[in-house]
């Protein structure tokens, strides 16, 4: 759990400003929004990284194994498609 929470309630609410939502949402869109500290704010960027570093795995394929793992629930979650 404390390897994944922070991450993906980071990655949730970058699905919430994407017109397409997590359908095409990418590690690297997300790294890149993980520099930009007004966004989403209060999720604790050490903790993303420190969460990645206690499963022993690349921040870059810890994200993109969320992203995928959200993918099937996206419409029960609201981070579809807008319409």
């Amino acid at each position: 759990l404390l390897a994944c929470d922070e991450l993906t309630g980071f990655i949730i609410a970058a699905c919430l400003v994407r017109p397409d939502g997590v359908g095409t949402l990418t590690a690297k869109s997300v790294r890149k929004k993980l520099k930009d500290k007004a966004f989403a704010a209060k999720v604790e960027r050490d903790e993303v990284q420190a969460g990645a570093e206690l499963l022993g795995v690349d921040l870059g394929a810890h994200i993109t194994f969320i992203i995928e793992a959200l993918k099937p629930h996206a419409e029960e979650l609201g981070i579809g498609p807008k319409a």
